[in-house]
C-alpha cells in the first residue's frame, strides 16, 4: 500500500539554485551561440559571407584601454553577474570586471553594478551580448521579488514551474532563486507529478458522474496503482497529483501522495482543501496566480504557491553600458 504519511520536511521538494550548481561549460556554450549569433549570423541557412563587428572595424585607431559600467537604468535585482566574465572571455578577454553588487541585490536606479576595463574593441563588440543575458535574468529576479513580497513573509513557499525557455532553464529557475522564489522540479528527472493528461491518460476523475462511468473506487484504485508503481520505479522521488475539483481529493490522499496540486482553485475552495488534506500531504495551489491574488493566498495554510508568469511574464530589467572616460 502506497504510504499517506507526509514527507519529514518541505525542504526534500524545492530547492534554491546557486551559481555553483550550474554547468559552466554549458554556459559557455550559451555565450558561444549567442556570440555567433551576432557576429557570424547563426541559425541562417545561408551564412553570411562578411562576418565580424563592423561597425567598431570602421573606428580608426581606437585607444588601446577605455572604461564602462554596467548600470541600472532602474529599480531592480540584479542577477547574472557570474556570466560577464564568461563572456567576456568569449569575446577573447582583455577585459577585467569589478563588481559593486552581487546577484541578488537590490540596485536602485543609477547604481552601478559592475565597471569593466579594456580592449574598447572586446567591450563594443560584447555589449549587447552581455546586457541581452543580464537584462533577461535581472527581470525574472526583479519580477520574483515582486511576487515573493506579495506572498509575505509566512509559511507558504513561492514556487517556479518549468515553463522556461528552452535552453534557458537552469539559469531562468537561478534568476527566480536569486528573486526570493524557490525551485519546483527542475525537470521531468526529479518528481513523479500526475497532472491533469496523465490522470486522463488513466481513465481518472474522482467522480462516479456521466462524465466517467467508472466507479469512483476503481478510479481511485488506477491512482494509487500509478502511485504504486512510481515509488518502485523511481524510489525516493516525491509524488505529486493535480487536482482541479474538492471531490479528488480523497483519491489523491488514498494514493498516498506525497503533494496535492490544487488547480485553479477559488480561495473558498483553497481553505476546505486545505482542511481537507490536513498533515497527510503538502498543499500547492497553482494556477491565476497573479500578484492581486498572491495577498489573498497568504494566511490560508497552503504550504506552496507557484507560477509560471515569474519567468513567462516577466520584462527585461533596463540596465546600460555606460562608457566612463
Amino acid at each position: 500500500m502506497p504510504s499517506a504519511s507526509r514527507p519529514p520536511s518541505a525542504e526534500r521538494l524545492i530547492q534554491r539554485l546557486q551559481w555553483d550548481d550550474l554547468d559552466v561549460a554549458y554556459l559557455r556554450r550559451l555565450v558561444e551561440i549567442a556570440r555567433d549569433e551576432d557576429l557570424a549570423g547563426l541559425g541562417l541557412r545561408r551564412r553570411p559571407a562578411r562576418t565580424g563587428d563592423l561597425s567598431t572595424a570602421c573606428v580608426s585607431g581606437p585607444p588601446r584601454h577605455s572604461a564602462a559600467a554596467l548600470v541600472a537604468r532602474e529599480s531592480l535585482v540584479a542577477c547574472g553577474l557570474g556570466l560577464v566574465p564568461l563572456v567576456l572571455s568569449v569575446y577573447g578577454g582583455r577585459v577585467a570586471a569589478q563588481f559593486r553588487v552581487r546577484d541578488g541585490a537590490a540596485v536602485s536606479p543609477g547604481g552601478v553594478l559592475a565597471t569593466l576595463q579594456g580592449d574598447p574593441r572586446v567591450l563594443l563588440a560584447a555589449e549587447r551580448i552581455l546586457l541581452n543575458f543580464l537584462q533577461r535574468l535581472s527581470g525574472i529576479a526583479t519580477q520574483t521579488r515582486r511576487h515573493a513580497v506579495a506572498l509575505g513573509s509566512g509559511r507558504t513557499r513561492l514556487l517556479d514551474t518549468r515553463k522556461t525557455t528552452p535552453g534557458y532553464r537552469m539559469l531562468e529557475k537561478y534568476a527566480v532563486a536569486c528573486g526570493g522564489g524557490w525551485n519546483h522540479r527542475l525537470g521531468l528527472f526529479d518528481r513523479v507529478m500526475l497532472k491533469d493528461n496523465h490522470l486522463a491518460l488513466l481513465g481518472f476523475s474522482g467522480k462516479n458522474d456521466q462524465a466517467d462511468a467508472s466507479p469512483a473506487s476503481a478510479n481511485a484504485g488506477r491512482l494509487a496503482a500509478a502511485v504504486i508503481a512510481a515509488r518502485r520505479t523511481a524510489p525516493g522521488s516525491p509524488v505529486e497529483i493535480e487536482v482541479d475539483r474538492l471531490d479528488q481529493i480523497p483519491a489523491a490522499l488514498s494514493a498516498g501522495a506525497d503533494v496535492i496540486l490544487l488547480d485553479n482553485f477559488t480561495v473558498p475552495q483553497l481553505r476546505r482543501a486545505v482542511a481537507r488534506i490536513g498533515a497527510r500531504a503538502f498543499t500547492e495551489a497553482s494556477g491565476g496566480v497573479t500578484l492581486r491574488r498572491l495577498r489573498h493566498l497568504r494566511g490560508l495554510g497552503l504550504d506552496f504557491v507557484s507560477s509560471g508568469a515569474l519567468v513567462h511574464h516577466s520584462v527585461w530589467a533596463d540596465i546600460g553600458l555606460d562608457w566612463r572616460p
